[in-house]
């Protein structure tokens, strides 16, 4: 019986015609084993997952390791994307047991979902260390004949362990004990400024002072902790903190992991220099990148921040946006099994698509005449060292990227997984909302709208949210902490992008839910609803990883709803959450920068801006302008004066028949102003110089 084949999950489906008899996560698959009394084999992965793709080739389709496995297990397949809720309980055991995670995960359970052995990748044959699969299979599934006892009270002394440390109130997966911070006094932000300052010192003294980011390898792209170092030298004024992400900005663009051609990032970069990709396009990276960027790129001036952050909104339209208006979850690693393949070069064939003195130029350009290329791939991955020599010009380099997008599009392209996850859409609808407004991208915001358009029709269902969807059906999955927090983001973004009070209403409304369903004693939130499928722990993990935290999600769009609507309810929400949080933010701040950015907004005001004005030249000016000049975590609301839905244009009326605009941080306001110029120097940070030059949006 083939359990897959009619799955939501792009994952799934790649399994369905394999030998193993896999059954979906669920309440049946449990009781086919405890039916059986044989133990469960549950692996868990992602579509556009290297490895995943390496193990399914070596030993799911082999026919001799899936009669093992059908023997002797109940074979259950996980997609993380669909169920992070299932992937979180078990990654969390997997790093128990073994002092690391990552995918594939392999985990073995009981029959009652208690797990007792887990690993991730497996080779077919024993390798660097690691067993055999077929040897792991055949010692689980004779300690489980032999000694079954055994067995069963290591499996309940995990399951135990596990779930005191996430049950306990108040400590979540850090260890920290958050009980004791229960009564701590609030001082009006959740966090003092001068605590943001020392995360910043922190986060600044692990800065890779050469290559950006943080020291070592594998480099991840550290969106959230740039955004945090942005908005800290917009208020401070720190020079540090601003040339620390210049430096992390400019790498990542330069760098093979930039695709310097189509636009958008790679996953992250397995050297320390963001030279050699690791291949797959995630949603969440480059929604979170074009963010970044685009701030940067109006505070600094600096024209290829601008570039790179129109390269990343143009992919996200053209490389991940489905045919309902969604976007995708990402693009494989793999080329028909092979890494990358679609994306490495060699001269010659740079010479055989450009012809001779065009080729050799390219090659020059995007760093091929360089002798520092890994010996390990078939080409190289096309880079940026330097700037475009003055000889050539922007409409050389143009025609050359069209010229070899062209050659590229003919070859054979990497998969796409086209599932809808609602968190990753919710970044995008941010993303594209608040950098198409800054950048005069109309086709951006549309974009947005279109998606979360989509997501209420297919993901809503009775006034709750599911996490998934593909082709226009709802997953198995409810939606957890991290889909509410990121949607309600992208939606308060969307609202302040089109003046549609609709997305302010929904936003406000996933706000609700998550205050009733997720919160937790001590001010925090749990990853998972109170009314969520029962799994042998609720998972509570407030660091970031490579996409915000449910937490540090949930409390970045309180703190934006509570300056769009006046909530006090929703401040007091934030600021409690980043109070029960304090330990977290002070001692680990490269793994809280969402949590830190919410804070910094905070400490701003949050900054509130309202043009109010008939529609026209002289308002639209008005509300660029604000949107160019004002700090990170600002909000803005623009229409006419007192129009329906609009809270913060409530009262406030043109000036001698001229859009005015409304500058408020936190309960003190400015004096309303007519123009341009006075608007900016009201938002200007007050210990930076001049904003940056607007027009490098237009080059």
């Amino acid at each position: 019986m083939n359990r897959l084949a009619k799955s939501t999950s792009t994952y799934l489906l790649q399994h369905r015609d394999q030998p193993v008899d896999w059954w979906q996560w669920g309440p049946e698959a449990l009781s086919e084993a405890q039916r059986r009394q044989v133990p469960i084999m549950l692996s868990v992965g992602y579509a556009s997952c290297h490895w995943c793709h390496v193990m399914a080739r070596e030993s799911f389709v082999d026919e001799a390791v899936a009669a093992q496995i059908n023997r002797d297990f109940v074979a259950i397949k996980v997609d993380r994307e669909e169920r992070p809720d299932v992937d979180a309980v078990y990654m969390a055991a997997t790093q128990a047991l073994t002092g690391h995670g990552g995918w594939p995960m392999t985990c073995f359970l009981t029959p009652t979902g208690q797990p007792f052995y887990a690993g991730t990748y497996f080779p077919p044959i024993p390798v660097s260390g690691l067993p055999a699969f077929g040897q792991v299979l055949s010692a689980i599934a004779n300690a489980w004949q032999k000694d079954r006892g055994k067995v069963l009270r290591a499996a309940a002394d995990i399951t135990s362990s596990l779930a005191g440390m996430a049950a306990a109130e108040g400590t979540n997966s850090t260890g920290l004990d958050q009980a004791a911070l229960a009564d701590v006094p609030f001082d009006g932000v959740g966090m003092d400024v001068a605590a943001l300052d020392d995360a910043a010192a922190a986060v600044l003294r692990q800065i890779d002072g050469l290559n950006g980011g943080f020291v070592g390898a594998p480099k991840f792209p550290p969106a959230m902790v740039c955004e945090f170092l942005l908005r800290q030298h917009e208020r401070t004024g720190t020079p540090e903190a601003l040339a620390a992400v210049e430096l992390t900005l400019t790498r990542m663009a330069r760098g093979g992991i930039a695709d310097q051609l189509a636009g958008g990032f790679a996953r992250y970069s397995v050297d320390s220099r963001w030279h050699v990709p690791h291949f797959e396009k995630m949603l969440d990276d480059n929604a979170l990148l074009l963010s970044v960027y685009s701030h940067a790129a109006r505070l600094t001036a600096n024209p290829l921040f601008a570039r790179t952050s129109v390269g990343i909104g143009n992919f996200l339209l053209t490389g991940l946006r489905t045919a309902d208006g969604a976007f995708a979850a990402s693009l494989d690693a793999d080329t028909r099994g092979v890494e990358g393949a679609t994306y490495l070069w060699t001269q010659d064939q740079l010479i055989e698509a450009l012809g001779e003195r065009d080729g050799r130029q390219a090659a020059e350009l995007f760093g091929l005449t360089l002798d520092d290329h890994p010996p390990d791939l078939d080409g190289c991955v096309l880079r940026l060292p330097a700037d475009l020599p003055d000889d050539l010009g922007p409409t050389w380099l143009e025609r050359i990227r069209r010229s070899l997008l062209e050659v590229r599009g003919l070859r054979p392209q990497p998969g796409r997984d086209d599932l809808v996850v609602l968190r990753s859409n919710g970044l995008a609808i941010r993303a594209l909302s608040e950098a198409g407004a800054v950048q005069g991208r109309p086709d951006w915001i549309a974009a947005a709208a279109d998606a979360a358009t989509y997501l209420e029709r297919v993901h809503l269902r009775g006034g709750r949210w599911c996490r998934s969807s593909r082709d226009g059906r709802a997953g198995p999955g409810a939606a957890v902490l991290a889909d509410h927090g990121d949607l309600a983001g992208g939606l308060l973004a969307l609202h302040q992008a089109t003046g549609d009070p609709h997305w302010l209403g929904l936003a406000t409304s996933v706000l609700d839910l998550v205050l009733a369903h997720f919160g937790t004693a001590d001010g925090g939130f749990h990853d998972t609803a109170e009314d969520s499928a029962e799994l042998f722990l609720r998972p509570r993990d407030p660091g970031d990883g490579a996409a915000p935290s449910g937490a540090s999600a949930a409390t970045d769009a309180l703190v934006t709803a509570s300056a769009m609507t006046g909530s006090p309810a929703y401040r007091r929400a934030a600021e409690r959450a980043l109070t029960a949080l304090r330990p977290l933010l002070t001692r680990m701040p490269r793994s809280a920068g969402w949590h830190l950015s919410a804070a910094e907004a905070l400490a701003n005001g949050p900054v509130q801006v309202a043009v109010a004005g008939r529609p026209g030249p002289d308002r639209d000016g008005l509300a660029l302008t604000a949107r160019r000049s004002a700090p990170g975590g600002s909000v803005f609301e623009v229409g006419e004066p007192d129009a329906p839905g609009l809270l913060l244009l409530a009262g406030r009326p043109m000036m001698g028949g001229q859009p005015a605009a409304y500058v408020c941080r936190g309960f003190v306001c400015d004096r309303p102003v007519s123009d341009p110029g006075d608007l900016a120097a009201l938002l200007r940070p007050r210990s930076v110089g001049r904003a940056g030059d607007w027009g490098i949006f237009d080059r």
